[in-house]
Formats: C-alpha cells, sequence, structure tokens
C-alpha cells in the first residue's frame, strides 16, 4: 500500500513538472510579457519541489522509526538467533 502512495506522488510530480513546462514553452511562443517571470519560477520550482519531496521523505523516516524504536532491536535480535 505505501509504495503505491509513493508511485502516485510521483506521478503527479512529474505531471506538475511537465505541465510547468508545457506553460513556458506556449508562453514563450506567444510572446506574452511575462514570459521571463513564469520561466524564472519554473526553474525555481524544477529545484525546489524535489528538494522539498525529499526532505519529506526523509523526515517521513524519521518520524516512523522513532514511533517504533523497538521494532529494529527486536528485529535484530531474531535474525542474530537464527545465525
Amino acid at each position: 500500500m505505501k509504495k503505491k502512495i509513493i508511485r502516485v506522488f510521483a506521478l503527479i510530480g512529474a505531471i506538475l513538472l511537465a505541465g510547468m513546462y508545457l506553460v513556458v514553452l506556449y508562453l514563450g511562443l506567444t510572446a506574452n510579457p511575462s514570459t521571463q517571470n513564469v520561466l524564472m519560477a519554473a526553474i525555481g520550482c524544477t529545484i525546489v519541489i524535489p528538494v522539498l519531496l525529499y526532505a519529506m521523505m526523509l523526515i517521513a523516516r524519521v518520524l516512523d522509526n522513532r514511533q517504533n524504536p523497538g521494532e529494529k532491536t527486536e528485529k535484530k535480535e531474531k535474525q542474530k538467533c537464527r545465525k
């Protein structure tokens, strides 16, 4: 279930990035006066969105480990007993 959610968010992120570039391309072809501002915003979002998503994944991983600290030690002890 968790992997499906990650895939959905990755697909949404890819669609958003592609949509930003299509908008910039369209504005560039129509010679809109605000094209340069939109291009700068798209470039900024290209950097900011993946960095924020990565940070959220790291925070989620840390919080997940913090909620169940005993699980890791139990798993390690079981693995040691099996060897």
